[in-house]
Parts: structure tokens; sequence; C-alpha cells
């Protein structure tokens, strides 16, 4: 199966020095370095190291920069990967072989938190194994947190954090609502489980495999979110509900009272802890008519094909 590595480079050039050849030495694969209009010497290190350097004439969101990288190359898999993931060496060919299952359409490795590319670096804990959404539409990391040594058995879940994720490329062509794989209007956050959420409700799973393991330094999470800019935490609230728009179907019913309670509660963060979330309201509400619209689209996708009932809850056996 080829694989194709994109590798997305916003200014990273100083982890790119060491995530770049950890991606080149993967068996079987050819390297794209996305170079997002970077100032830095992104481009000098995609030459020197033999890589395919892909730059985009301006700066663009973490979601469209990848599409950008997906409809410029081939490959029978597509293995997005950001500058601060660094792969151990036999990553692709551990990951690789689960994208032959029946209707597997993406694989979710087990990335270990690490705070920044060298090796005494590296945290005991686990980063994420891939994402979580609940019953009440809320996405996250699944084991973060956990020890190293915890989930250790591979299984299904509901698909992988966009710093590390492997791709079947029929999969990702099948998912493409107005020609684009990930939605550009979430520029980044919770697209990549928007996508994992669309590719269940068409037929495709999504495969943990613990054996393919990299070391990511996370910038969003459950314990650095206080930390990250006031309009990245507004985009990450409005869009789950643009999630939720898109891609539920009417089995919401049996999760209303779940859905209501958390409202009541995510409104009551925002004017007592958060005011500047408030805004995100408003995103919503200019941001639903396009929603509205791919979500119709979806539903003319699924026409004809068995019905699916999307495994909210679904996390990899600890």
């Amino acid at each position: 199966m080829d694989t194709q590595i994109l590798l997305i480079s916003t200014d990273r050039a100083g982890e790119l020095q060491y995530s770049l050849p950890a991606a080149i030495i993967q068996d079987g694969a050819e390297v794209t370095v996305i170079d997002n209009a970077s100032s830095d010497a992104t481009g000098d290190l995609a030459r020197r190291h033999g890589a395919r350097h892909l730059r985009l004439p301006e700066r663009v969101s973490w979601a469209a920069a990848n599409n950008a990288g997906i409809d410029a190359t081939s490959g029978d898999a597509v293995l997005l990967l950001n500058a601060d993931c660094f792969l151990e060496p036999d990553f692709l060919a551990v990951a690789r072989p689960r994208l032959e299952e029946e209707r597997a359409g993406s694989v979710t490795p087990k990335l270990v938190r690490t705070l920044g590319p060298e090796p005494d670096e590296r945290l005991d804990v686990i980063d994420c194994v891939g994402m979580t959404l609940d019953r009440r539409r809320k996405n996250g990391l699944a084991g973060h947190g956990a020890p190293r040594t915890a989930y250790a058995l591979g299984g299904e879940v509901i698909g992988p954090d966009g710093a590390a994720a492997l791709y079947r490329r029929e999969m990702l062509d099948d998912c493409r609502l107005d020609g684009s794989v990930l939605d550009e209007a979430f520029e980044k956050w919770a697209s990549d489980v928007d996508l994992a959420w669309r590719a269940w409700a068409l037929g495709w799973r999504a495969v943990y495999e613990p054996g393919a393991v990299g070391y990511h330094v996370r910038s969003y999470s459950p314990t650095t979110r206080a930390n990250v800019p006031e309009r990245d935490r507004r985009v990450q609230f409005r869009n789950r509900y643009l999630m939720i728009i898109k891609n539920d179907t009417a089995a919401v019913a049996r999760d209303v009272h779940r859905l209501l309670f958390y409202e009541v509660q995510a409104l009551g963060f925002a004017v007592l802890r958060e005011r500047f979330l408030l805004g995100g309201y408003a995103d919503v509400l200019r941001l639903a008519p396009r929603a509205r619209r791919l979500r119709h689209e979806l539903g003319e996708r699924r026409r004809g094909r068995p019905p699916v009932r999307v495994p909210f809850g679904l996390e990899p056996r600890r």
C-alpha cells in the first residue's frame, strides 16, 4: 500500500528538524512537507532531506493546509503528521497493515506526551489514543494522562487525533463534502473528530493500534487549556455545534436530556467564567446555513447504504 506522509510546518523548523528525519525513514512512504507560508528554514529542511516541498503561497488554517496536501498528492494511504510529533522507526510498518481490515478507514496510534523532540523530554504518560465523542456530542482525548503502559490492546475507536492520523485515501475521498476532506470552517479544532464522525456515518471503521507509537508535544488539552488563546477556545466551543448540525441524525432524540443538561452547564460556564465564549453562539448562527447544506450533502451520500449507529462513548480498552 503506497503511503503519503503529509508533514505540516507553520514556522516549526525547530521541531521539523527532528520530526522530518523520523518520517523519512518510515518504510514504503513518500514524505511531503506542507510549508504553510513559513518564514523560517522549513523549505531548506525539506529539500535537504529529499522530501517533496509543497509551499503554500499564503498562510491558511491547519484544515485548509492539509486539504491542499491531500489534493496535491497520491497514494493509497495518507498519514497526516504535525511537526511536533515524532514517530518511532517502525510506526508505519505496524500501523499500515490495519488498513487492510474490512472497512478500516483510519488507524489511531498510541501518542505519548513529550515536552520536546529529545528522548529525555518524553513523559511516562499517554498524550492520547485517539478521539472520544460522548453522548453529549462532546469530543475529547482518549487516554490523556494515563500511564504509558495503559491501553495495550487494540480495538475500535471513534478516530485518530490529527497530530498523527493514518487514513485510507478511499475513505478520505468518500468523506469529501463540497469537495473538501477536512471542514475548513473549523480551522483546526475538532476537524479531526468531525471527519471521524462522518466516516462512521458512511460505514467506515476506525481502529487503534497500540504498537504504532509517536511522541507528541500537546498544545491544547485538558491540562493546557487555560494557556490557549481566547479565540482558539471560542472556535473550539462553536465547532461542537457545527458538528452536531452537520452530522447528527434523528437518533439524537435518545440523548436530548443529556444534551440539554450539558447546554445549561456550558452556558453557565460561559457566563460566569469565560464570557468570550458567548461569541461562539453568534458564530454558529452565521455558519449554520453552510453546515445545514453539508448535512444535506452527507444525507444524499448515505442514501442507499446500510444504516449505521455511530458508537458514541467508544474508547480503546484500557
